[in-house]
């Protein structure tokens, strides 16, 4: 054979085993459904215990929430072009170690953590949204200077007592409603300049220290009702309320008022109050985006959206799931992923209704929604 033919030949294969490899490759798990070349992965709800075999190491998206997951070990280290991943409503009891630096999206809502250590976020550089709520949380420890990126932080339903210290610098967005918060700490919120959205509804809080506000300079909603303010404390409730009014951000759930918004309507009938806001509006919808990268990344954050109504903390509160049509809702809470290829996973939970006889019109409270396009 001359020389010229057998070289052509040897390139043939050469590039017949390369095609050939990257198929072998990119061959989806049988448990899951895969798109875009099988980088966007949903494993999510499939009973797993572990992570399934067969996928590859360059998936950009992986969902698996709605399993049986009770550790991952070190086994999602090496996947270093993960920018999203869902571990919401499994059995973790810590974040899985080692995660990769990759990741601009965490969601491990629904588990049992009790303790974010400074270690699981030392090194998560490129982080945006860290959604942790609805977990057994009492403490989190996050170093000065970490998590630089982090936009949006989630700590709802959990069991905070105080409002965590050292909070990453750039965070736009925090949740901090349904926990036991009943102080914030003196400096706690000193260095949050970009923070514009703020929920610390459905807490314990009666009564909060003067100025303690003053430091968010980029504040544009708020969120204070369904506390059991101290409206009797004159003096001090009054220097909530008078910085209330002058603020330009909108306070959602005024101490002591009867409607929504500070400095709109009369103070509450003595007796009548609650001590919380009662809100009989339509839900109140906030907008923030979360910018991503340009349009050739492989995930994009679109938008976080927040939406809140509450009245008293006179209420029953059920957590239930389900799995619907991805579609917004004004009384529910909603986790919406999104992709080309149409395939959800969403939780619908924390339907909280108005008890009987308290005269009030029944509602529904509305929490945070996130919403993740590719």
């Amino acid at each position: 054979m001359p020389v010229c033919s057998a070289s052509l030949l040897c390139l043939f294969l050469l590039l017949l085993c390369g095609l050939l490899g990257g198929w072998v490759l990119s061959i989806c798990p049988t448990v899951c459904s895969c798109s875009r070349g099988h980088r966007v992965v949903d494993c999510s709800s499939r009973g797993l215990t572990k992570l399934p075999p067969g996928l590859q190491h360059n998936i950009h998206f992986l969902n698996l929430s709605f399993n049986s997951l009770q550790g991952l070990e070190s086994q999602l280290t090496h996947y270093a072009h993960l920018r999203t991943l869902d571990l919401s409503y499994n059995r973790l009891e810590t974040l899985p170690p080692a995660l990769p630096r990759s990741l601009w999206d965490i969601r491990a809502a629904g588990n049992h953590l009790r303790l974010l250590d400074k270690s699981d976020t030392a090194y998560h550089w490129n982080l945006k949204v860290l959604d942790l709520s609805d977990n057994e949380l009492e403490r989190v420890v996050f170093i000065n200077n970490t998590l630089a990126s982090l936009q949006a932080l989630n700590l709802s339903h959990n069991r905070f007592w105080t409002v965590p210290t050292n909070l990453p610098h750039n965070l736009e967005s925090i949740d901090l409603s349904h926990n036991y918060l009943m102080q914030i700490l003196p400096g706690s919120l000193d260095r949050l300049p970009k923070l514009a959205k703020f929920f610390l509804h459905a807490n314990r809080f009666s009564l909060l220290s003067k100025g303690i506000f003053d430091k968010l300079v980029g504040l544009e909603v708020l969120t204070l009702g369904d506390n059991p303010w101290a409206c009797e404390e004159e003096e001090n409730i009054t220097k909530l309320l008078t910085w209330a009014k002058q603020t330009r951000a909108t306070i959602l759930g005024c101490p002591c008022y009867t409607r929504p918004i500070c400095g709109q309507t009369h103070q509450a009938t003595p007796g009548r109050e609650w001590h919380s806001a009662l809100f009989t509006e339509i839900p109140l919808w906030v907008n923030s985006r979360v910018e991503g990268h340009d349009g050739q990344s492989p995930a994009r954050i679109a938008e976080v959206t927040s939406s809140y109504q509450a009245k008293s903390a006179l209420f029953e509160t059920g957590i239930y799931q389900d799995k619907r049509g991805v579609n917004e809702s004004g009384n529910h809470r909603v986790f919406v992923w999104t992709s080309p290829t149409n395939f959800d996973s969403f939780s619908t939970h924390t339907k909280t209704t108005a008890i009987c006889g308290t005269g009030m019109i029944p509602n529904f409270r509305t929490h945070t929604n996130y919403i993740l396009s590719l």
